[in-house]
């Protein structure tokens, strides 16, 4: 199979909250069958949704992988997982989220996966970061680049710079 170009959008806000995004980053790493390409900066945001919760530590990663779909987000929650990701409540806190913004050009919908991810293009803590990686990305079912993406967005919630990536990077192992 040939590798495919894919985006995803990694957040923590519970715990150490640097500590889960670089450990979540190193695993990625180290599965045999995904390589990591580039990290955005780290961004430090307000919650979606439920609001009474510490704010999020934010990044975009992409990466390129011979892994399906399906083999992609086993991985990731399995990652997930091992970094003692508990689901209580929707929006709720995490020790890490991870989803898949972006796999290609296609588009996956099932009951416990949908690519493009529905709310990439509603979230601003996402769109910034992306728009510093792939800022001329066209993605699937649009027309607009991220960059115009973000730049029409209109969720106005706080997205500050927590990290660059040169000095995340570093911390990944």
């Amino acid at each position: 199979m040939n590798k495919v170009r894919v985006f995803l959008s990694l957040g923590s806000n519970l715990g150490e909250r640097i500590d889960y995004l670089t450990q979540a980053v190193f695993k990625l790493k180290r599965v045999e069958n995904i390589q990591l390409v580039q990290t955005s900066a780290v961004y430090e945001t307000e919650p979606v949704g439920y609001k009474a919760q510490n704010h999020f530590l934010n990044i975009v990663v992409e990466l390129n992988t011979t892994f399906t779909v399906r083999q992609l987000f086993r991985a990731t929650q399995n990652i997930e997982n091992s970094l003692g990701r508990q689901r209580f409540e929707k929006w709720g806190p995490r020790t890490i989220d991870i989803d898949i913004l972006f796999y290609n050009a296609q588009v996956i919908s099932s009951t416990d996966l949908t690519v493009p991810h529905p709310e990439f293009k509603n979230r601003m803590f996402v769109l910034k970061p992306l728009s510093e990686i792939a800022a001329e990305y066209v993605p699937p079912l649009h027309s607009d680049t991220i960059y115009v993406l973000y730049k029409k967005c209109n969720d106005k919630s706080a997205v500050n710079p927590f990290m660059n990536s040169k000095t995340f990077l570093q911390l990944v192992k």
